[in-house]
This record gives C-alpha cells, structure tokens and sequence, in this order.
C-alpha cells in the first residue's frame, strides 16, 4: 500500500507536520518526495527542501507555501483518478 498523500497534507495544513512527516518520509514516490520537500520549506529547512525537490526531479519552485500546498493538494487529487 502506498502513501496516503491526501491524509499527509491534510495533517501538515493543520500544523501537524511532525505526523505528517512521519507518514510520508518512508515513502519515495514523486508526489511524497514532494509533500517532503514542501514540509521542510514550512520547517525553514531550505537545504534539506532542495534535496526533496531534487529527489522528485523538479526545480525548487517560486511559489508561495500556501501556492505550494494547493498544487500538491491538486496533484494528489490527479493520481486518485
């Protein structure tokens, strides 16, 4: 079974981010590397952000945190279909 995205950024938009790190950390699919990367960009973590990013292959992006979060909430969306 895989990552449960949806549950992971429900967590972290409620400011759970410890649980929502520990949900998608094990995982290394695209969509959690970049819930990943998202949650150490919300820490102030940028280094290890762009580590996430890159392991997703995708530029660190120029976007806002909430910009971010509706993007990843869009794409975890797309994958359920």
């Amino acid at each position: 079974m895989g990552c449960d995205h949806i549950k992971a950024l429900d967590l972290a938009h409620k400011g759970n981010w410890g649980d929502s790190h520990e949900l998608v950390q094990q995982y290394s699919d695209k969509l959690s590397c970049l819930i990943h990367a998202y949650l150490h960009r919300v820490e102030r973590n940028i280094s290890n952000a762009k580590y996430w990013y890159g392991r997703a292959r995708v530029d660190f992006p120029n976007n806002t945190l909430e910009e971010e979060l509706d993007r990843l909430y869009e794409m975890a969306d797309r994958s359920k279909m």
